[in-house]
């Protein structure tokens, strides 16, 4: 039997929920994992991941981070809230497929509009219900992250063999290169008079969109902070042009190493000296741009309860991750950057569970960076602190920026 293309709804009309229909999970390695059908039916590919968050499945399928990604939702009830129009962190679903183990019936929540088995199949996205999650989540621990498909419907009755040959066939997320194709096309402004800020705006930044979260920009919006934000594909030009009193770079999918444009664009931003704040593909790309490597992770960090300890505070957060690759950089002390006109930088933050760098701050030059997600949505906020911490970031840089611009019209004066 021929395989359908991914994402492709067989049901002629999307609003429609098929019946479920025999499904199997085929990994690279060979292991199959056999359920029903859930959402859309066809194939989906993608690298097999597995999100340990017991709630915000909606914010986890509307990340951009997950985009070409299978994920495996350990919780093992999903769809129990249903969907709503507001919780969404982006303008789609994602997710290359979906793998949960019992899908609710229906939804039973006072917020829900539609069910999560709709969305899906309204988004042509293929999913797989009745398999062991425990099962996937341990072999994919014991065996790294891998390439799978999800196969259902008219694809599922393909023989074994042709099954493991459509996902060995596929690309891995080694290489790949995703920040442009989930960024927008048209720069926006996220104004913070609309999100309760009263007053004229503190600072006013520009955001590359690398996957950027909804809530990302509304967390400095209530804070006073005008969000400029831009396509991943944004010159230095694009920067300038919105006179901004700092840089940020967001979360995004894919491979830091392919990440060669933005990475340029930051060392251009750092030797102007614009202060600078990244989070998740963010930090990878500052660790780059101070001349760091990336490597992959076996399995990677996704969910909303992995511990970080703040090496300035002594204190350990609660935190929202997602992300399968990290900087490789010295974790004990300061260190000249490899890039050696941007200074001195440390570790900031380290991951509790396998002392992975989850945050770097640049001492000589304006700049910091986490790993993880302090937006929080879904999530704890213990990072909150992170967005005051630019702010407080920001304003120094502009204090002494005033400072010296006095002390040079002093002396002006006085020759």
């Amino acid at each position: 039997m021929p395989i359908v293309e991914s994402n492709k709804v067989t049901d002629s009309n999307a609003a429609t929920t098929p019946a479920p229909s025999a499904a199997v999970l085929v990994l690279e390695d060979g292991r199959m994992f056999r359920g029903r059908s859930y959402g859309a039916q066809g194939t989906a590919l993608g690298e097999a991941v597995f999100a340990t968050g017991m709630t915000g499945y909606q914010e986890t399928i509307t990340d951009p981070s997950y985009a070409r990604q299978l994920v495996v939702q350990t919780a093992p009830h999903i769809g129990n809230t249903g969907v709503n129009s507001e919780d969404a962190e982006s303008r789609r679903i994602w997710v290359a497929g979906y793998i949960v183990r019992d899908a609710a019936r229906r939804p039973s929540n006072w917020r829900s509009e539609r069910s999560l088995d709709e969305e899906l199949v309204e988004q042509g996205i293929v999913g797989i219900q009745g398999v062991d999650t425990r099962a996937i989540t341990r072999h994919l621990r014991e065996h790294k992250t891998m390439r799978a498909g999800i196969f259902s419907g008219e694809a599922a009755q393909a023989t074994d063999k042709e099954l493991l040959n459509a996902v060995l066939a596929s690309a891995p997320m080694e290489g790949a290169a995703l920040a442009e194709e989930v960024s927008i096309d048209q720069a926006y402004v996220v104004e913070p008079k609309d999100h309760g800020w009263e007053g004229e705006p503190r600072f006013s930044i520009a955001a590359v969109d690398l996957g950027i979260k909804a809530m990302t920009p509304v967390r400095f919006a209530e804070r006073g902070v005008r969000v400029h934000v831009l396509p991943a594909t944004s010159t230095l030009e694009d920067v300038n042009a919105v006179k901004p009193d700092g840089f940020f770079m967001s979360n995004g999918p894919g491979d830091p190493a392919t990440a060669d444009h933005q990475v340029s664009l930051l060392r251009s931003v750092l030797d102007e000296k614009l202060p600078y704040f990244g989070i998740c593909f963010g930090n990878q790309i500052l660790g780059r741009a101070l001349g760091f490597g990336t490597y992959k992770l076996r399995y990677g960090h996704r969910g909303i309860n992995q511990p970080v300890m703040d090496r300035r505070t002594g204190k350990v957060e609660i935190t929202s991750q997602n992300h399968g690759f990290a900087v490789d950089a010295p974790l004990n002390g300061s260190t000249v950057a490899p890039e050696e006109r941007f200074g001195r930088v440390e570790v900031s933050h380290v991951s509790l569970n396998d002392d992975v760098v989850e945050g770097l701050a640049c001492l000589d030059i304006p700049a910091f960076s986490v790993q993880y997600h302090p937006e929080a949505a879904a999530g704890p906020h213990d990072a909150a602190y992170l967005f005051d911490r630019f702010i407080d970031l920001m304003a120094d840089t502009k204090s002494k920026a005033t400072g010296a611009n006095s002390t040079d019209s002093k002396t002006e004066d006085k020759k």
